[in-house]
């Protein structure tokens, strides 16, 4: 999956196991609009549970800034506390748009995944993914 607005009709994946990619952004966003936060902490959050997407502390970044530029997202200067001073991300009004606009596609995408498995499940009752694992 990618990017609602950059969407290619090209654009599939037919290996077996594969990951749904390009969930970084609207994760991120989702994030930001529980609070403002570091960067660091938002890699945390990411890594803390297997179900969300994952990103190295370079992607984590550049995503940000990528964001930042797209004004969905918007940064200061923390400097309070000890040690250097850090960027700290919130989320725009244009941020949380974007947010719905990929909710919106999730569920699209959702509700065609779930047509596929029903048309697989009636094609093979007796399939188990589970077996296959």
């Amino acid at each position: 999956m990618s990017c609602p607005e950059h969407h290619h009709a090209d654009e599939h994946c037919c290996t077996p196991g594969c990951r749904v990619h390009g969930l970084l952004q609207p994760w991120l966003l989702l994030l930001l609009y529980r609070g403002p936060t570091h960067g660091y902490h938002l890699l945390e959050k990411l890594g803390a549970d297997e179900r969300t997407t994952s990103a190295d502390p370079g992607l984590l970044y550049r995503t940000l800034r990528q964001l930042e530029q797209d004004g969905m997202v918007v940064s200061t200067w923390d400097t309070e506390g000890s040690g250097p001073a850090r960027r700290r991300y919130a989320i725009t009004p244009e941020g949380v748009d974007f947010l719905h606009a990929w909710a919106d596609e999730v569920h699209r995408v959702r509700g065609r995944l779930d047509y596929f498995l029903d048309a697989h499940a009636a094609a093979f009752p007796l399939f188990d993914p589970e077996e296959r694992r």
